[in-house]
């Protein structure tokens, strides 16, 4: 087994100082989390240390060690990043949404326009990219706008639930559809809306694929990123 690469120490002080690993600039409210996907520009946010990259959790924990307990229910640190999470979609001054290899991550306002550039699907491409589910779950939320899962199911025809997981899935990381609100009673649900209502400038600003690939690997070094662990 090849041994981990040693991440030199002053990369890990710069990503301590970025991701909020410190005791002393844990995330605990929303407001400091969307300041924090400000600056950062995107994030995953259930991932742990075991994950590359900046995540609300590990911002949540202010440690470099943070690592996801079995139990996350019973976990302070886990249910906080979880009421977190709730929040700012619900707030909707962030992007959130399952994108690239179906992460659940957060972006700055001001990156949205990269990542669609890269991952999202225009409308003239739909029917070539999107499964027929996907394009039933879509043609349902351009007629009602904003719906919660089981009536969405419902009414578009996508019953089995795992069809209707994956055809969500895959309208998220096309950068499609959002969820706007959380609710747990009478229980739990997503309730499901167009990206392009609740973000419909940064999503409407065409960028090349090149510039949005260069703008992200750039916010990436500056925030100390590095995909290579």
């Amino acid at each position: 087994m090849r041994p981990q690469p040693q991440i030199p120490e002053q990369i890990e002080d710069h990503r301590d100082e970025h991701w909020h690993r410190e005791g002393t600039r844990q995330i605990e409210t929303a407001l400091d989390a969307e300041v924090f996907i400000e600056q950062i520009g995107f994030t995953a946010c259930l991932t742990d240390a075991r994950r590359p990259g900046p995540s609300l959790y590990v911002a949540v924990c202010g440690r470099r060690d943070a690592v996801m307990p079995r139990n996350v229910q019973t976990d302070p640190e886990a249910s906080l990043t979880w009421r977190l999470k709730d929040e700012l979609v619900g707030r909707g001054r962030v992007y959130y949404a399952k994108l690239a290899r179906g992460r659940a991550t957060f972006l700055a306002p001001g990156m949205i326009p990269y990542f669609h550039a890269v991952w999202g699907v225009r409308r003239s491409e739909e029917r070539q990219q999107l499964s027929r589910n996907a394009r039933a779950v879509l043609r349902v939320l351009r007629h009602e706008w904003e719906l919660g899962t089981a009536d969405l199911r419902e009414e578009s025809g996508v019953k089995d639930r795992a069809s209707f997981t994956r055809a969500v899935d895959e309208l998220q990381a096309a950068m499609i559809v959002v969820p706007s609100q959380v609710v747990y009673q009478p229980r739990f649900t997503y309730i499901w809306t167009l990206g392009v209502g609740r973000f419909a400038k940064p999503l409407a600003r065409r960028v090349s694929r090149d510039t949005a690939i260069r703008e992200i690997a750039l916010l990436s070094g500056r925030s100390g990123y590095d995909d290579s662990r």
